[in-house]
């Protein structure tokens, strides 16, 4: 098994995506455990608010597998290039880490307390 450590973020129906995307998380992994919600602007200035949570928990898969499979359900939502429905980054598989311009983010610094337990881990 693999420790994986996902960011979940929408700027549109923000509350129904992250809700929808937690939940199709939780089938994907295993002992899932997700942070609490967090509202914030665009850090590209755009003025659109975010809702941003962090997931994490185990999963056989490897990364292009999983990959895949976050980009399927961010299509699912109706995500294209203006419109950030759903966005699902895989930021740490095992000791792996990805996306290493948004770790510092505020968001990111925010909501990793949450997920304590599973970072120890990771």
């Amino acid at each position: 098994m693999h420790k994986v450590l996902i960011a979940i973020g929408s700027n549109e129906r923000q509350s129904v995506h992250v809700q929808w995307a937690s939940e199709r998380l939780s089938q994907l992994l295993d002992n899932i455990r997700l942070s609490s919600r967090l509202w914030t602007t665009d850090v590209k200035g755009s003025g659109r608010w975010y809702m941003n949570r962090l997931a994490a928990g185990n999963t056989l898969l490897t990364v292009p597998e999983l990959e895949q499979q976050l980009k399927q359900l961010e299509r699912a939502t109706g995500r294209d290039q203006e419109r950030v429905t759903l966005d699902l980054d895989l930021m740490q598989y095992d000791n792996d880490r990805y996306h290493l311009n948004d770790w510092p983010r505020p968001y990111i610094q925010r909501l990793l307390p949450d997920m304590r337990d599973e970072m120890t881990a990771l």
